[in-house]
């Protein structure tokens, strides 16, 4: 779990939990299992009725996708990048081919494996971007999956609230009893709205996050491959991928000044 979303849950659950402890309402007054079984079960069914069965079997992976991954290695990309660029240089391009074998990222080996088969330029950029928008349709379906959830719940909050009323009016022969309730009922509302903003939504913009992040690297990718099909010096390669780091990071990158020295023209 990254650090963000370590300080985000904290701060976000342990304000909510402090400032009702702070009010002096005891812990116990916010349980409800009935309220929980109609805020829960009821936004998790509604979703399951809005989706593809084949789209809900993914919110597993989405959930870790959104709490556990770690941040896309970028400078070690450019690196690598970098190096075939070299390699290329040295040896020719069809020495890539054997490094195909030791990439880790399936874009990318795919990417340098269709310069290798000696695919046009225009044909590698329409193949590697239909992959960059098939990997953005993917994820936008997982963000909606939780944008939906971080919908219903308030409002099966509500539907609680109103049923909780509704009984308590029903029920007016013992008038002392009406302000636990009245309280009770509302905590269908408490449960629906705190789901939603405290964990629905924030997973949604998570991996919104982490699909601009992959997109963002692959992307990074597509550039130096066609970089290194169109046969430019490393160094040249190095200028157009390096512009997707941040600032900072561009200082990190194992560039090919470090290198001995070529010619930008030669």
């Amino acid at each position: 779990m990254d650090l963000a979303t370590v300080i985000g849950l904290f701060l976000a659950w342990g304000a909510f939990l402090g400032s009702v402890l702070m009010e002096g309402t005891h812990i116990t007054a916010l349980l409800n299992v009935p309220a929980a079984i109609l805020v829960i079960g009821g936004t998790v069914g509604a979703t399951i009725f809005s989706y593809p069965l084949e789209q809900i079997k993914r919110v597993p992976l989405l959930v870790k996708k959104a709490l556990f991954a770690e941040p896309v290695d970028m400078v070690g990309t450019v690196n690598t990048i970098i190096n075939l660029a070299r390699k290329a240089r040295r040896e020719g391009i069809l020495v890539l081919e054997q490094e195909t074998r030791n990439l880790e990222n399936r874009f990318l080996s795919t990417g340098i494996q269709l310069v290798v088969d000696g695919l046009p330029p225009e044909a590698v950029r329409e193949t590697l971007e239909n992959e960059i928008a098939a990997l953005q349709e993917r994820h936008k379906a997982g963000e909606s999956i939780f944008m939906s959830m971080g919908g219903y719940s308030p409002t099966l909050g509500v539907i609680g609230t109103v049923a909780g009323l509704v009984h308590m009016l029903s029920n007016l022969s013992d008038p002392g009893k009406m302000g636990p309730a009245i309280a009770n009922a509302f905590i269908a509302t408490l449960y629906g709205v705190s789901f939603a903003n405290l964990l629905y939504l924030p997973i949604a913009n998570k991996l919104k996050v982490r699909s601009q992040e992959e997109v963002a690297l692959y992307t990074l990718m597509l550039e130096g491959i066609l970089s290194i099909q169109a046969g430019d010096n490393p160094r040249v390669v190095e200028s157009k991928i390096i512009s997707y780091l941040p600032p900072k990071e561009r200082t990190v990158v194992s560039t090919a000044a470090q290198q001995p020295q070529e010619a930008l023209v030669e």
